[in-house]
């Protein structure tokens, strides 16, 4: 997988600014935001419950897991050859591989896998014990991707990224790793991407920030993009995927 399109999906029912046909327009967004990026060329399609902030910092209501697994599904009929992702935000990672192991999905994002995070939800504390003891009991080979120095979010105590990415790697077991900007669709540090680069061989994906005019550049120093933002209605992060932006998006990354 080189090219990871983003469906945003709307508020989920219980979530605080849920519409009335909330759920009737989950359903819609992710079966035809993964035809549009089907369509463009994407590899894989990853959903995810933006619309729901303020996001829960671990476990969320089973009503948003139900709903999502719903959305996941409406997804995969939708673009049956993508590759089908899930986050659960903000780092519920254990209901991700739940309704992974449901829908077929390939993969999970996890925030925060391991270490401790200073977030707008409070302290955020990975729990990559757990997350690895349920997959191997899933037993399905779903993947983990990770972020390091992860977006929206602080360190207790600063560390270098090269010694977060080994204990990701050798410790907490990631299969890839996700380097972000500050926030949503916010560029990464360049410097950063080559000393992640230089720190592991496991896949590492650019996952955010990532636009027409610079994603064939990173893709010759990482392995794959995540992109969200820059393939949104009007570019603004949240909404649902412009099927000419994603054509356009996947033009520039295979040229």
């Amino acid at each position: 997988m080189k090219l990871i399109g983003v469906c945003h999906l709307p508020p989920l029912p219980g979530s605080p600014r849920a519409r009335r046909d909330a759920m009737r327009d989950a359903v819609e967004r992710a079966a035809r935001d993964a035809q549009a990026l089907a369509r463009a060329g994407f590899d894989a399609v990853l959903v995810e419950n933006f619309g729901d902030a303020p996001f829960f910092k671990d476990a969320v209501p089973n009503v948003t897991i139900a709903a999502m697994t719903a959305c996941a599904l409406a997804a995969r009929e939708a673009a049956p050859r993508l590759a089908l992702g899930i986050n659960v935000l903000r780092n519920d990672a254990l209901a991700a591989l739940a309704i992974a192991a449901a829908t077929g999905a390939t993969f999970v994002r996890v925030n925060v896998l391991s270490g401790t995070r200073l977030t707008d939800q409070g302290i955020v504390e990975g729990h990559a014990a757990d997350v690895m003891r349920l997959r191997k009991a899933i037993g399905n080979g779903i993947h983990v991707f990770a972020d390091v120095d992860v977006k929206h979010s602080a360190p207790l105590a600063a560390r270098p990224i090269e010694e977060e990415v080994d204990e990701l790697t050798k410790r907490a077991l990631a299969d890839a790793i996700l380097l972000t900007g500050v926030a949503t669709g916010a560029p990464i540090e360049e410097h950063d991407l080559d000393r992640v680069r230089h720190a592991t061989r496991v896949p590492l994906f650019v996952a955010s920030g990532a636009t027409e005019r610079t994603v064939r550049a990173l893709l010759t120093r990482c392995d794959g993009v995540i992109v969200g933002t820059a393939i949104k209605r009007g570019r603004r992060a949240g909404g649902p995927v412009d099927a000419e932006h994603a054509k356009s998006f996947a033009r520039a990354a295979r040229r």
